[in-house]
């Protein structure tokens, strides 16, 4: 049911595009104009009102992704059996996700990080951090630590585009929030 809603305020924007763009093109006939510019330009403004942010969050993300993410191995597993003889062998094996052991936010809670203990000598560490409050660009990194030498093994930088780390709640969740008081409203009040 909801999607069908979305649905149809979609084809009724698009409707209302349409009209706006004839509009515009009649408009530039009638002064002597091009209608094919004012057209185009109508189409844009309609088209930026909703994606507004689209392309300049494609082109940070792309730039993101091209200069700072990647996977970084500071020691292989051999390097670091080597360094540590016999220690391997009396580790247990850890869980397919491990168990989380902290939870904490930084930066003013755009982002926070999961701890998570895969035995008494290694520590899975997931960071997530809302690169800017204007675009909905996320940093995921990731490092596989040694708890006893206090050193990094491994790291993850990724990037993605979505909901924010701080702001949980979708733009959709407005509006839906804001029908529904309208409803109630409206449920509420006699109609005479």
């Amino acid at each position: 049911m909801m999607g069908l809603g979305i649905l149809s305020a979609f084809a009724l924007y698009l409707v209302i595009s349409i009209l706006v763009v004839r509009i515009a093109a009649r408009a530039a006939k009638k002064r002597g104009r091009s209608p094919l510019r004012w057209g185009a330009a109508a189409a844009l403004v309609m088209y930026l009102l909703v994606f507004w942010d689209h392309v300049p969050t494609l082109l940070v993300h792309w730039y993101y992704c091209k200069e700072e993410a990647g996977i970084w191995v500071y020691k292989t597993p051999d390097q670091w059996k080597k360094n540590n003889p016999g220690v391997i062998e009396n580790l247990p094996m850890p869980g397919p996700s491990g168990s989380r052991s902290k939870w904490e936010e930084f930066d003013g809670g755009s982002g926070i990080a999961n701890t998570y203990s895969l035995n008494e000598r290694f520590n899975w560490i997931v960071k997530k951090q809302d690169i800017s409050n204007l675009l909905p660009i996320i940093r995921k990194e990731q490092l596989v630590n040694d708890v006893t030498r206090n050193e990094t093994l491994a790291r993850y930088v990724d990037f993605s585009t979505g909901n924010s780390v701080k702001n949980t709640k979708s733009c959709l969740y407005f509006f839906f929030t804001a029908a529904q008081a309208v409803a109630l409203a409206l449920a509420s009040s006699p109609l005479y």
